[in-house]
């Protein structure tokens, strides 16, 4: 196991490092100045100049690299070029919203899509195995963008208009409801103020944009989850279960499901990477202070401070949820050990 961490580590240092590289290069040939987009178009040549040199973004860019890997290795992630800020405490502002958002977006997914495959499985070339098939291939299908704003007309917007508050047309807790901030969680920081309220009204304003992101990650493991169960229901430990008079159930679950985990495990951790590393369409549509929608602003701003940082931390959330996608192989099956 000491092997292993080690291992991982030496890689997530690489994965870093060669990430922060690449970024900083291809920031560098993007055309346009940030220091001219950030001071505006009536800037002075001097006032550009002066803050380029303040900002050491005159220096060439393996110089810049230089230095923001020692300041990155000091704990430094730089200041936001918009409103000087610091980085980190931007991404530490957005990211609980996505994790809340990646969150509840899985749970939907994997509520419905193993459930889904497993019943399409046990009715395999049945009329509910085509449905069920179906219902995959438009779940892929459908862009997130359009899924979004059907939800929010169908479910937010024509309810309005008669009257009816079904669901809340974006943000993440409605206005009227102020609760002192700890975690910037919503949901933890309601039930830590004791608003139920809030916590409701929260809980309303995550359901559309949740269903909307866990659409495409339900119909994958759905379909992954069928062809597992297809494959281990021929095995013969399955044939050795029901003839010892198991019931159905048990068989499906006890014996079936656990050995198929793996590939469904396999995908629903690259989904679970995918999302934290932000939602960008999503979390603009349904108006969600998410890292995404913080990072497509910084891309549009030239914000090379917060690029930077965001990538980086997408990059370590990928890499993490990696290592618990392998935790989580050893848990489902035993026989998988590291050294």
């Amino acid at each position: 196991m000491a092997s292993f961490i080690a291992q991982r580590a030496v890689r997530f240092v690489a994965v870093l490092f060669t990430i922060t590289a690449l970024s900083f290069a291809f920031l560098h040939a993007i055309p346009g100045n940030p220091i001219q987009i950030l001071l505006g178009e009536h800037a002075t040549k001097s006032d550009v100049e002066r803050l380029t040199h303040e900002l050491r973004l005159d220096q060439p860019w393996y110089v810049q690299l230089g230095a923001y890997l020692w300041q990155v290795g000091q704990g430094n992630l730089g200041r936001s070029l918009a409103d000087d800020v610091p980085v980190s405490t931007k991404l530490a502002e957005h990211f609980p919203a996505t994790i809340e958002l990646t969150v509840a977006a899985m749970l939907f997914a994997l509520l419905v899509g193993i459930p889904a495959g497993i019943v399409a499985a046990l009715n395999h070339r049945s009329i509910v195995d085509t449905f069920i098939n179906v219902g995959v291939l438009v779940g892929v299908s459908v862009p997130v963008f359009w899924l979004g704003w059907m939800m929010l007309y169908v479910f937010a917007y024509e309810p309005s208009r008669i009257g009816m508050d079904l669901f809340p047309i974006g943000g993440r807790v409605s206005l009227r409801y102020a609760f002192e901030t700890h975690t910037h969680f919503v949901l933890i920081d309601a039930l830590l103020a004791g608003d139920w309220a809030a916590f409701g009204d929260a809980l309303r304003h995550l359901v559309l944009p949740a269903v909307t992101l866990g659409t495409i990650p339900l119909a994958i493991i759905a379909k992954m989850t069928r062809a597992s169960m297809l494959d281990v229901q021929s095995m013969d430990y399955m044939r050795t279960a029901r003839a010892k008079g198991l019931g159905s159930w048990a068989v499906v679950m006890r014996h079936g499901l656990r050995n198929a985990l793996i590939p469904i495990i396999t995908v629903a951790g690259l989904q679970t990477g995918l999302l934290l590393g932000g939602a960008v369409l999503t979390e603009h549509i349904f108006a969600w202070p998410g890292v995404g929608r913080l990072a497509f602003e910084a891309i549009s701003n030239r914000d090379s401070p917060l690029v930077n940082g965001s990538i980086l931390l997408f990059a370590a959330t990928f890499v993490f949820v990696n290592l618990g996608v392998d935790i989580a192989y050893a848990m489902a099956n035993p026989r998988i050990r590291y050294s």
